[in-house]
């Protein structure tokens, strides 16, 4: 049986093709609709000091220019997150919350008390995002959100109570890719932006992907395969369908 694959789904510069191992071709998902679209990260691959670099547009201070060096200018721009989704859940966090690993205003913004009495549909509608009230120590630290340990273990203790969060989040103003970046090996870029390590972006891509499918099959939400693969291609992966076959063939026996 041939192996299962997810791979990023922008084709490579013709400058770089040359540089990087060929893959066995995958099958993709069926495409994000058209008011979706300009929602997909851009991703660039190269290959430097034998590393490969991954490179999301999505960068929480605001800056969107992801050429990956200066004189080439020509790469294709990203659009900045649309605002948010009027009338999402907005999680209001701050300090003190964070200090305290205190998950108490994400339940009180959302309704969602227990991970396992959630109803997806209405949150699949409206959506959640993020508001980080965070005060910095020292006013001229430079670092993103996304680079303070506190900021990012709250948000690693959010994700391991409710491993299916991703798939709720209000993808268009940018939330999935700020929550993976809380959660995501990365380096800041003013040129490339938010830099993922890009084995530790497909494995977290891989393992929401199962999660959220089961997870949505579970709550009968139609077109799971879809959905799911809707949030892996605004992290920039495909996923093929021989993926949910292998899942659903063999689906898991819980206590």
């Amino acid at each position: 049986m041939a192996s299962t694959v997810i791979k990023p789904l922008l084709p490579l510069s013709p400058s770089l093709k040359h540089n990087l191992p060929s893959f066995t071709p995958w099958i993709s998902c069926k495409p994000i609709s058209d008011s979706m679209t300009y929602c997909l990260p851009n991703l660039h691959f190269s290959r430097q000091q034998g590393q490969v670099a991954v490179s999301v547009a999505f960068n929480p201070s605001g800056n969107f220019d992801i050429s990956m060096f200066e004189e080439e200018d020509d790469s294709p721009k990203v659009d900045p997150p649309l605002p948010p989704t009027k009338g999402r859940f907005e999680v209001v966090i701050d300090n003190d919350v964070i200090r305290r690993l205190d998950l108490s205003p994400f339940q009180s913004a959302t309704g969602i008390a227990s991970p396992l009495s959630t109803e997806p549909k209405e949150f699949l509608e409206r959506t959640i995002g993020f508001t980080i009230n965070y005060t910095k120590e020292d006013p001229h630290d430079i670092r993103e959100l996304s680079e303070f340990p506190d900021i990012r273990l709250w948000f690693v203790r959010l994700d391991s109570t409710y491993p299916w969060l991703p798939v709720l989040l209000d993808w268009r103003a940018g939330e999935l890719a700020r929550y993976a970046a809380m959660l995501v090996p990365h380096q800041m870029s003013a040129k490339m932006g938010l830099v993922f390590n890009p084995e530790a972006l497909e494995l977290f891509v891989m393992k929401k992907a199962f999660t959220v499918y089961t997870w949505l099959k579970e709550h009968n939400i139609p077109k799971p395969r879809l959905k799911t693969c809707d949030m892996a291609r605004m992290l920039g992966f495909g996923i093929g369908d021989e993926l949910f076959d292998l899942v659903d063939k063999n689906p898991l026996s819980l206590p």
